[in-house]
């Protein structure tokens, strides 16, 4: 049966995704270099991957499952796994394990091991374990919304505040640290696209107040946030100290919001904090969010603050 199945490297090999579409008479995506088999262009860097790997690699499937006549629910029996398992992870949705990309290598053999080298990809990107699922979400989301009561978010760092805020990672060498900040400025390559994310930021003012670095990073990059607060797609807004205690001071959160998709929530923790689909648990991080934003300065005053801030403390 195996012998009948079209092997990925007839998929791999393909010349061009248009020559595919054609053939089958399918979409397939876009990728990011028009005749770069997915196996190439899924490793081509860490902004690639984190805004790519985990939707593409459901591409890869869903095409690879369609071009042997395969149902999901098929697919899914042949699998040992839920039928729906197998829908999330070609729409998106999940992050593959490990058990099910190796089954997948069995089912669609004789090519061992691509589905499982995608994985492992998916786990070697260089951001926290817990947060590389996040990222493909984050780099795709229609928009965005983020609450920090301790640091400025990731997202909006400047390399100077990111290097010292990674620098506290214990047991991490200065090569390692210089990847995770690079890593890390790859995410913001989503503001600068012609179509970027609508992005909603609530910041509690401790965030301003708190050192990070020396005090040329914090005024770098309370600079940075003054001046993103400008741009028509974001809604950058502080929390005053007045507002007294707010059910932020529990944790930070991110929310992405996807088109034809439900949300994904991000929590933030000392143990580099989880990713959330669930609906209910979606729906009550927004609700507390729309609260927290309720107790917020308006959009001028909170870069006022900002500015008072970054030259009275900073300065």
């Amino acid at each position: 049966m195996a012998s009948q199945r079209l092997t990925l490297a007839d998929f791999l090999n393909a010349r061009t995704q248009d020559a595919i579409a054609n053939q089958h008479q399918m979409q397939i995506g876009t990728m990011p270099q028009r005749g770069l088999p997915p196996a190439i262009w899924l490793w081509s860097g860490p902004e690639a991957a984190g805004a790519l790997a985990t939707r593409d690699l459901g591409v890869i499937l869903r095409t690879y499952r369609r071009l042997n006549k395969l149902s999901q629910e098929k697919l899914a029996g042949l699998l040992g796994y839920d039928k729906t398992y197998v829908s999330m992870i070609e729409t998106g949705r999940r992050v593959p394990s490990r058990d099910l990309a190796e089954r997948l290598d069995e089912v669609f053999g004789p090519d061992r091991g691509t589905f499982a080298r995608l994985e492992t990809g998916l786990r070697d990107l260089p951001y926290p374990a817990s947060f590389r699922p996040f990222s493909a979400y984050e780099a795709g989301a229609r928009s965005l919304r983020l609450f920090e009561h301790v640091l400025v978010p990731g997202l909006l760092q400047t390399a100077d505040y990111a290097r010292a805020v990674l620098s506290t990672r214990p047991h991490t060498s200065a090569d390692e640290i210089e990847e995770l900040v690079t890593a890390r400025l790859a995410r913001q390559a989503l503001l600068a696209r012609a179509d970027p994310p609508l992005l909603y930021v609530l910041l509690d003012e401790g965030v301003l107040h708190r050192p990070v670095g020396t005090p040329e990073v914090m005024a770098g990059q309370l600079a940075r946030l003054a001046d993103l607060s400008e741009q028509t797609y974001v809604t950058l807004q502080v929390i005053p100290y007045s507002a007294g205690a707010h059910i932020g001071l529990q944790g930070g959160f991110a929310i992405a919001d996807l088109p034809d998709l439900p949300g994904i929530v991000f929590l933030d923790s000392v143990a580099d904090g989880h990713r959330i689909d669930d609906a209910a648990i979606v729906s009550q991080v927004t609700q507390r969010f729309d609260a927290l934003r309720a107790e917020a300065l308006p959009r001028g005053a909170s870069r006022d603050m900002i500015r008072k801030v970054a030259e009275e403390r900073w300065t």
